[in-house]
């Protein structure tokens, strides 16, 4: 083609007849034709060039770090293959057990093998504070399946300034159904040792739960709370709201150990996870469960500050915490998914065949009093409420 071409001499100085102008058409179109298959073709070896060099380039990598067991197994289902897949992504799962230690050593010395961190509110609520995560906004992320910016469509306590929220997992009271001679319905009867005698199971270690647990049983209303407890009055009232049952009393340390306390008859009612009553439940143990005045929080996401995969590592976050990824969380294990539009798409349980939405914190049957834990209230005056809870357990002795 190119050859006929150049072939072709053109005398301009002949007065044009209608069979030159006819063979100088053919041509000229001839030659726009061969243009057009000459770019077409182009365009496909560069986009076949493209696809091979994204098939087989090496993939860029991706650590998040998470909690072992279940909760990682689920994530990986829900989050961590997803993506890798979607966007050819290795995505590798680091596991730890909470805790800031590792993360501010990363961070100090610019050595990054940790590029996202599932963290409990109350870590990153510190790491926050200590300048460790990059920060994040709410306005960035995708919309909800239903359309909802994600700001309205994360649950409000789900926002923060450098983390965003994931599962939400609540602090219930459990107890022994057949044990009274009416069923246990709201908070209050956990203080209610007439017509609920027995054991009370409650977690030593800290005041936190405990405190928030016994105002509201006391009939403090949920916004009042923290308020309430910011004042030397305020803890006093807590604390004697406690000691009303000091004499039933059972502590736990490890969450584990709180249902035991229900088998072994050591207590007929215990606060415990709402994540330890439904492996109870499912593994056929009678364990009832109380979700009036249930306390909420939240594990989330965060990237260390100055990662230089900050941005893929956003990417796998905007993603994670979009519906579909939280509701298929969900699906997996009874944590109820920080975004309201996720709650609908919660299905049942790939191998229990088991409906979980019953068994979520965040359902509105269940979610009806729910109250969720302020850790930046916690972080600003735990130092100072600490003393007086170890006089209470002191106390007790």
């Amino acid at each position: 083609m190119w050859i006929r071409r150049s072939a072709v001499r053109i005398h301009p100085a002949v007065p044009a007849s209608s069979e030159v102008r006819s063979q100088s058409s053919g041509i000229a179109a001839s030659v726009r034709s061969s243009y057009i298959i000459s770019a077409a073709l182009g365009a496909m070896i560069g986009a076949v060039a493209i696809a091979i060099w994204w098939l087989t380039r090496p993939l860029p990598v991706l650590t998040v770090t998470t909690w072992p067991g279940a909760y990682e197994r689920a994530q990986a289902n829900a989050m961590f293959h997803p993506f890798g897949e979607a966007e050819r992504v290795d995505v590798r799962i680091a596991e730890y057990d909470g805790g800031l230690d590792h993360l501010r050593e990363e961070v100090r010395r610019h050595v990054y093998d940790w590029d996202v961190v599932d963290l409990e509110l109350a870590d990153a609520v510190r790491a926050c504070h200590e300048n460790l995560l990059e920060p994040m906004s709410a306005d960035t992320f995708p919309a909800g399946a239903d359309g909802k910016p994600a700001r309205r469509d994360f649950l409000p306590f789900a926002n923060g300034r450098c983390w965003i929220g994931s599962v939400v997992f609540a602090q219930i009271i459990a107890y022994a159904p057949g044990r009274f001679s009416t069923e246990p319905r709201r908070a209050s009867d956990f203080f209610d040792l007439s017509r609920y005698p027995g054991g009370r199971g409650l977690h030593r270690s800290g005041a936190k739960l405990n405190l928030e647990l016994a105002l509201l049983a006391d009939g403090v209303a949920s916004q009042d709370v923290y308020p309430t407890l910011s004042t030397a009055a305020g803890v006093s009232r807590a604390l004697a709201k406690l000691a009303q049952i000091r004499s039933a009393i059972v502590w736990w340390e490890s969450p584990s150990d709180a249902l035991a306390m229900l088998a072994n008859g050591r207590a007929s009612m215990t606060t415990a996870l709402n994540g330890d009553a439904y492996n109870a439940q499912i593994h056929g143990r009678n364990v009832g469960v109380i979700w009036d005045n249930q306390l909420d929080e939240l594990d989330v996401f965060g990237i260390p500050r100055n990662d230089p995969r900050r941005d893929l590592a956003m990417d796998f976050i905007r993603f994670a915490t979009s519906s579909k990824p939280l509701a298929r969380v969900a699906d997996w294990l009874p944590y109820g998914p920080s975004r309201r539009s996720a709650l609908a798409l919660v299905g049942d349980n790939p191998e229990r065949n088991v409906r979980m939405k019953p068994f979520l914190p965040t359902v509105s049957i269940n979610a009806a009093s729910a109250f969720a834990v302020d850790d930046e209230w916690w972080r600003a005056h735990g130092p100072s409420v600490a003393p007086l809870w170890q006089r209470f357990l002191d106390q007790g002795r």
